[in-house]
């Protein structure tokens, strides 16, 4: 079996949180969802579980963060181009969430940042390595 990730994040309207991941392009896997999550695909190999805090809760012992007021976390999203970048934002804009940040152009890099309704925080980037700078001070 290949080697997948599965990011699990608390939220408080299964169904808007649903709807905003849909709106970035995530699909939903209904196998591994029901009425207290719901799985979100993002490729083969990478999903993210959006779980209410009832169900988030009984997987630990720790307090759930108030992700609104405090970061927990950072996740990335890597796109195919500059303009799958905008069109995910632009669609995961409508869909409800903010953009705290100006796009940052790196030259390389194109990244923007997109916070859900619980503050969950995903860069949405596009990486041209043809355009990464080769000169790097040594040491």
């Amino acid at each position: 079996m290949a080697k997948q990730i599965f990011i699990n994040l608390a939220v408080k309207d299964l169904q808007k949180s649903t709807d905003f991941y849909t709106a970035l392009g995530f699909k939903i896997n209904p196998q591994f969802s029901d009425d207290t999550g719901k799985c979100m695909v993002w490729s083969e190999h990478i999903f993210v579980m959006i779980l209410t805090h009832e169900k988030f809760a009984s997987f630990t012992k720790k307090p759930i963060a108030d992700t609104k007021s405090k970061i927990a976390g950072l996740f990335s999203l890597s796109a195919e181009s500059v303009d799958e970048v905008n069109h995910i934002m632009s669609n995961g804009l409508k869909a409800g969430g903010i953009e705290p940040n100006e796009v940052r152009d790196y030259g390389f890099m194109v990244q923007r940042t997109i916070e859900d309704f619980d503050g969950h925080t995903w860069e949405v980037f596009f990486m041209d390595m043809s355009k990464f700078p080769t000169d790097q001070p040594t040491g």
